[in-house]
């Protein structure tokens, strides 16, 4: 069985939030929440707490956990304290919890200096996929800056918690601004860079916005760079690796 999409980085996920400020327009989770027509276009954005799913009881899983997936945990939100909550609630249960997050600083210093105690639990996985913010901007309008992001991780290898990146999707347009994203989160990223390709997104809308690299020049480009690089099934399927 090929593993792909979440189960690539986890055994299960949990979630605690309708919709995402970030309102990021190849959003896969907002795609089929509007599909379902459990939001709107006009309506994702706005922060929506399960109160079910925060005040239930979280027990020891086998296996990691992904936290969040289809949610983001942003400090100015209302949202943000009852994300806190239950990733504590994980925390304390003994599970292992990889946080998924395009990083806003103070969410991840409160992590850092909040819940310390389960430091040797935790690896962040921090979602950069550009240096280039006005690139930032059209495709996650309001996620944060390269700037915030690349001083989220430095934050973090500093207080010594495990740190990880995903550049998916890949969103510059040449291997040679890539890779100078590539090497410079590298310095503070302990176990693995995440490389993938965009999906649920038409390729002629790509092109038009600058996203033009193939996932075969990214394979051939990356395969021998370092122990840290890891292919995503969006680039595993195109080069037919396993």
């Amino acid at each position: 069985m090929k593993t792909k999409g979440t189960k690539e980085w986890a055994d299960t996920n949990v979630n605690c939030v309708d919709g995402c400020a970030h309102d990021c327009r190849y959003c896969y989770a907002k795609k089929q929440a509007i599909r379902f027509k459990r939001t709107t276009e006009q309506d994702w954005h706005i922060m929506a707490v399960r109160p079910d799913d925060v005040a239930k009881g979280y027990r020891k899983r086998d296996g990691r956990i992904m936290f969040p997936t289809s949610h983001d945990l942003i400090p100015a939100d209302p949202s943000f304290a009852s994300c806190m909550v239950v990733l504590e609630k994980l925390l304390r249960a003994g599970n292992e919890v990889l946080v998924t997050t395009k990083p806003h600083l103070d969410a991840v210093r409160y992590i850092c200096n909040n819940l310390e105690r389960y430091r040797s639990q935790i690896q962040f996985r921090f979602t950069i996929t550009s240096m280039d913010d006005a690139v930032l901007k059209y495709w996650e309008p309001n996620a944060p800056s390269f700037q915030e992001r690349f001083r989220s991780i430095e934050y973090a290898w500093h207080s010594e918690f495990k740190t990880s990146v995903s550049i998916e999707p890949i969103l510059d347009s040449s291997l040679q601004d890539l890779e100078a994203l590539y090497d410079t989160v590298e310095i503070y990223t302990t176990e693995s860079i995440w490389l993938g390709t965009m999906n649920h997104v038409k390729g002629s809308v790509m092109r038009q916005n600058g996203v033009k690299l193939d996932p075969a020049s990214i394979y051939r480009h990356f395969v021998n760079k370092d122990g840290l690089v890891r292919f995503k099934d969006s680039i595993r399927n195109a080069v037919g690796i396993a």
